[in-house]
């Protein structure tokens, strides 16, 4: 099948992005890491940029006269600090086991102000929704709950001691948007991709009720009072509430999200606070809402 030319698939959406962005792109230092059989670096290469290809198995990856070489997120890639001006992680985060610390590599392979896309399959629209309220799996219908057999996708031991896991660390938006803050990162845009026709179908219904409910924990935590000031809780809870009423997220096969490196993933710490406060009891520190 020609995944880059199939509305059904998400290398159509990211060819197209890419295409439209292609004076962003152009002579830019861009990873694209899971490289997969190696579309997207050919795409990028076609637009005028210098693609740098990583992927765990790049024996895979199937493009004449350009590279791909190995590389395991959990060791970190192999690149500099802020060499790159971009990253696209197509289809790679619901494999991580550590999703904080590749955010964090991310960042720290990137340039100040550098954009990092990722697409995943969409676990905050509502037909996954559903499929976790009934089975705790990705499709309800179809695909069993993540487990030993069906979620073992890649154990290649003569090659790596590493296993490429299936869909076994699904993330939504509300996780994604923390993981990538904590991590330096903000939320650019989230882009359109195509629509599920369960989720569709669900929308009439289910709308209503997630708007009241997202609005109703949104007054209730405005309302409380805690280390942090109201104009930053005003900030962070509507940008909260706006993604979870989102109607093309709720409808969505798949996350398409641009975020743009804001800080340095060291520096994120130098501004939060801790909602739990120390009290002394006995001599012995005891940690209190």
């Amino acid at each position: 099948m020609d995944h880059e030319n199939n509305p059904r698939s998400i290398k159509y959406y990211v060819k197209r992005y890419l295409y439209q962005k292609t004076a962003i792109f152009k002579d830019k230092k861009v990873i694209d890491f899971p490289a997969g059989n190696g579309i997207t670096t050919r795409i990028l290469k076609e637009i005028g940029s210098q693609p740098l290809a990583f992927d765990l198995f790049p024996e895979h990856f199937s493009i004449d006269g350009l590279e791909c070489k190995r590389a395991n997120i959990n060791e970190g890639l192999p690149i500099g600090d802020r060499e790159a001006d971009a990253l696209i992680c197509q289809e790679g985060i619901e494999h991580f086991s550590d999703q904080i610390g590749s955010l964090k590599e991310f960042n720290r392979v990137l340039k100040p102000g550098g954009l990092l896309l990722i697409t995943t399959p969409n676990y905050s629209n509502l037909q996954s929704k559903l499929s976790y309220l009934l089975t705790e799996s990705e499709r309800f219908n179809s695909i069993m709950a993540p487990n030993e057999l069906d979620s073992i996708w890649m154990s290649e031991q003569s090659i790596t001691d590493e296993i490429y896991f299936g869909h076994i660390f699904l993330i939504g938006i509300q996780k994604l948007r923390v993981l990538a803050k904590l991590s330096g990162f903000r939320i650019n845009k989230c882009y359109f991709t195509r629509a599920k026709r369960t989720s569709l179908l669900l929308v009439p219904l289910f709308f209503p009720f997630i708007v009241i409910s997202n609005w109703m924990t949104y007054r209730k935590n405005m309302r409380k009072k805690n280390v942090h000031s109201y104009d930053a809780r005003k900030c962070v809870y509507n940008e909260i509430f706006r993604l979870s009423i989102n109607l093309r997220i709720l409808i969505c096969a798949d996350l398409m999200v641009e975020f743009i490196k804001e800080e340095e993933y060291h520096d994120v710490k130098k501004h939060l606070k801790s909602m739990l406060q120390p009290e002394i009891v006995d001599r012995k520190p005891r940690y209190v809402l």
